[in-house]
């Protein structure tokens, strides 16, 4: 209770700093975002006993976002509605609220923001939108903090509950969001002399594990519950994420560390002891072509498969040392077929990844740039009788600005497999696997007025 006293005085006398003249100038801007996508696959696709799998899919999505936001001198506020559809799905199935919130800003350089926000950190690998993911991502949250001076400070508070339960208020699951509770303390620094900005980042999570407490106190379930009781677990992860840009040169670093626990198999909780790191370097000579390179190590769990051809064995680790990225957007960092990631292989067994990369871009004219990039990947652990190596992919990818709120990207993607990742994923590491998409979006404003 007391925490919740101390946020509710902050908050009185944040609020004190926000009063406003009502004949500042206000802004209300109302817009539409359409995307239109589209894939096709050939192999990397499981197997399946007594099914015949084609390892060929097609399909169209279509996702529309309407969204309103209101600005005038010390407040902000936005409301996006999504629906996204496979085309031909019956019903509007996922008719969302994806962002609504308010912002309040002083003219200290202090806000207090309130609501479901999609947040976006530093380069996006541990938290950020994923937009490409088509529903994307987003957070119900209270976010206060400071910018000003070359100094950024925010904390997040998120809290989750599937309903508002009079009784046995404790229990959440399949919600928006995968925890029951999260904190994050975020803090950027611009150096002025130098262009440098170094980002520290912590996160406490609360996940939430055991058996959902039904019916009367006696019978199985009841024991059942008694034996696995409702409770959350927490997990931390913290790091550090560096940008130094002198031109037309820029190294981004990060490094982050995980600790705490994680759950295994839905309910049961297991302690988590991992870590990532990353480097990369880019080379602008000019606007029109720039070259790039990097390396990703997350760490991974020891594991000791059997002979090829036979089930894995399963192995129960006190420890757990696979590395999740949490709500990062992923197809930015280990590839954009997005293969590869925790929870990505069978049996819940994570032996890590390693990812070195190469490409670079170019661009013919201003609307047209053209990307390609080459990963290397591999576990990070070693694995009994097999090799490191996952596998090679290329990535090519083309963007064309049609307008100021018409784009066309599209890509391709030629990955070959190793046997071990034949093996890890079960048939998922086709020898050859292609996949190729297109994104056209179309995103006008639909209406802006000022008073």
């Amino acid at each position: 209770m007391k925490r919740h006293y101390c946020l509710m005085v902050f908050l009185l006398v944040s609020l004190c700093g926000w009063a406003q003249n009502d004949s500042l100038q206000n802004k209300i801007n109302i817009g539409m975002n359409l995307l239109t996508h589209g894939e096709t696959c050939g192999g990397g696709l499981p197997r399946a006993k007594d099914k015949v799998v084609d390892d060929n899919y097609n399909f169209l999505l279509g996702r529309l976002r309407l969204s309103v936001g209101y600005e005038r001198k010390g407040l902000e506020a936005k409301a996006v509605i999504q629906n996204s559809a496979v085309w031909g799905s019956k019903g509007n199935t996922t008719l969302n609220l994806y962002e609504g919130w308010a912002k309040m800003t002083s003219k200290q350089g202090l806000f207090v923001q309130l609501g479901r926000v999609a947040l976006s950190y530093d380069d996006e690998r541990i938290i950020g939108p994923n937009d490409f993911a088509m529903a994307s991502r987003s957070h119900d949250i209270l976010r206060a903090g400071y910018e000003g001076k070359g100094h950024k400070a925010h904390a997040i508070l998120a809290f989750n509950q599937n309903a508002s339960n009079l009784y046995v208020n404790d229990y959440y699951v399949d919600g928006g969001q995968s925890y029951k509770n999260m904190q994050t303390v975020w803090y950027h620094y611009d150096f002025n002399k130098i262009p440098l900005g170094v980002s520290l980042l912590f996160i406490n999570v609360g996940l939430q594990a055991g058996e959902e407490p039904v019916g009367p106190k006696s019978g199985t379930a009841y024991n059942v519950y008694m034996e696995n009781p409702a409770r959350t677990v927490y997990q931390q992860m913290y790091g550090c994420y560096v940008k130094y840009n002198p031109r037309p040169f820029t190294v981004e670093g990060s490094y982050y560390r995980q600790r705490g626990k994680e759950i295994i198999q839905s309910t049961h909780p297991g302690k988590i002891d991992a870590w990532m790191l990353s480097v990369k370097a880019t080379v602008r000579p000019c606007d029109l072509y720039g070259i790039e390179t990097g390396y990703d190590f997350l760490s991974g769990d020891d594991y000791v498969p059997v002979t090829y051809g036979g089930m894995f064995g399963m192995v129960r680790h006190e420890v757990n040392k696979g590395f999740n990225p949490l709500y990062g957007s992923r197809t930015k960092f280990y590839g954009i077929m997005d293969y590869f990631y925790k929870d990505a292989y069978i049996n819940d067994f994570t032996p890590g990844l390693q990812n070195a990369f190469l490409g670079g871009y170019v661009m013919p004219t201003v609307k047209l740039k053209c990307r390609a990039i080459y990963h290397y990947m591999a576990t990070a652990t070693k694995l009994d009788g097999l090799d490191k190596t996952l596998g090679h992919a290329i990535d090519l990818q083309g963007s064309y600005t049609f307008s100021k709120d018409i784009s066309l990207t599209a890509g391709y993607t030629y990955m070959i497999g190793t046997e071990t990742m034949d093996r890890l994923k079960k048939g998922e590491g086709s020898k050859n696997a292609h996949w190729g998409w297109f994104s056209l979006v179309i995103s006008p404003s639909l209406f802006t007025a000022k008073w």
